[in-house]
């Protein structure tokens, strides 16, 4: 049996909160994601893969978008963000970072 890995029932209330609770970068950007205005590409936000939840996610095209602010200037935040990365790369996903 194949592993569930996308929106694991536990990060329900947690992916929730997030998508009421956007930053200023994720609101603008969702604005230009949503509805599949960007080449008629769907997009999801604050969707779960593993035990992570990425800002957008686009199925078709197994890309994960995300917005980093502030706290990713941390050393270790960036170390944890980099170990997150190559788990979602190993899934065959693609992740791209912009820097808020």
């Amino acid at each position: 049996m194949k592993k569930k890995i996308h929106n694991r029932d536990y990060l329900k209330d947690r992916r929730k909160d997030f998508r009421s609770n956007l930053t200023s970068a994720e609101a603008t950007l969702w604005e230009s994601l949503q509805k599949q205005q960007l080449n008629g590409i769907k997009f999801r936000r604050q969707h779960s893969i593993l035990n992570f939840i990425v800002d957008f996610y686009c199925v078709s095209e197994k890309l994960i978008i995300e917005l980093d602010g502030s706290v990713h200037l941390d050393f270790a935040q960036q170390n944890y963000d980099a170990q997150r990365t190559e788990k979602l790369e190993a899934e065959g996903l693609t992740v791209v970072r912009f820097k808020q």
